[in-house]
């Protein structure tokens, strides 16, 4: 299938905000999101159904879909930012409107449980999509700089995006000699790992497999990678680049236990391919925006990432 850019976000242009997960905790966090994208110049269309409770999700997946598509469907809308994360993409995605997804590509970001839609999204329309901030958590309140400047260059503009490079004080840690070109895929990894043996995942083979997490125990990450390895994943990729793993401590530390930087060692050593470790990226406030779906070429001999074209048009 033919990778599909977005147009390149514009001043004016309209950005429409769902819940396609959980709902935020708070209706100021909404208020204060659409107050900063208007500020910088954006019309924000509102989802009917942000703030629906459902136990965990915002709203039933039938509310959380029909605004999805509603977005994808309108003509103005011209980018689609998830308000949070939280858990219930996975409910919705035979749900989606790929064929307007088609029709009309359109910018679509958020991160952690948006993985799970924007992998969907990537297999089922071929469209690039954008692992960045999100509405009801960076945005609503001091955004950090260098998350700012990442982001909004990258949507903003058709040229070449060029370097993903990490702040001076997170260098880059390069493995396994080598250079790899391939398409970004991933993001969350509970979610890419939740989605194998289903038709939403793209196909991995000779891709530049990028992957963060939060919150999971090292050995809940181990398994992952003991499934990626088990199903030949990790054999076929051309390049891993793990994030940032926030968060991702034993339940019990006084039982044995490996740690996770241990899980990552051995899983780095696992693999072939060339690897790059400590990207910044994931559950953290100053983080790169990755775009999903466009070429890149990993380096580490120079301990680089390129994205060698631009993620808009």
């Amino acid at each position: 299938m033919k990778t599909l850019k977005p147009p390149r976000l514009r001043k004016g242009d309209v950005i429409g905000i769902v819940s396609p997960a959980s709902t935020p905790s708070a209706q100021e966090k909404v208020d204060k999101g659409v107050r900063y994208l208007e500020g910088l110049g954006y019309r924000v269309k509102i989802g009917r159904h942000v703030m629906a409770q459902y136990g965990y999700l915002a709203g039933t997946d039938k509310e959380r879909a029909t605004d999805l598509n509603d977005m994808l469907r309108d003509p103005a809308v011209r980018a689609v930012f998830a308000l949070r994360g939280g858990y219930g993409t996975p409910r919705i995605l035979d749900l989606v409107d790929y064929r307007a997804a088609r029709r009309d590509p359109k910018i679509l970001v958020g991160y952690s449980d948006i993985t799970g839609l924007q992998l969907a999204l990537l297999r089922k329309a071929g469209l690039v999509t954008f692992s960045g901030p999100m509405v009801a958590v960076e945005m609503w309140d001091n955004i950090d700089p260098f998350t700012e400047e990442n982001f909004w260059r990258v949507i903003t503009s058709a040229s070449r995006v060029g370097g993903l490079q990490n702040p001076d004080d997170e260098p880059l840690r390069a493995h396994n000699k080598g250079r790899a070109s391939g398409i970004l895929v991933g993001g969350n990894f509970s979610l890419l790992a939740s989605l194998m043996g289903t038709p939403y995942l793209p196909n991995l083979r000779k891709t530049i497999l990028v992957l963060e997490d939060v919150d999971e125990a090292p050995h809940r990450i181990d398994r992952m990678f003991a499934q990626l390895r088990h199903a030949g994943v990790l054999k076929n990729i051309a390049g891993l680049v793990l994030g940032k793993f926030t968060d991702c401590v034993p339940g019990d530390p006084s039982k044995p236990h490996l740690t996770i930087e241990q899980v990552l060692q051995e899983a780095v050593a696992a693999v072939g391919c060339p690897v790059l470790t400590n990207l910044q990226y994931g559950h953290i406030a100053k983080k790169l925006t990755i775009p999903f779906g466009v070429r890149a070429t990993l380096d580490t001999r120079t301990g680089s990432l390129n994205v060698s074209e631009g993620a808009v048009r």
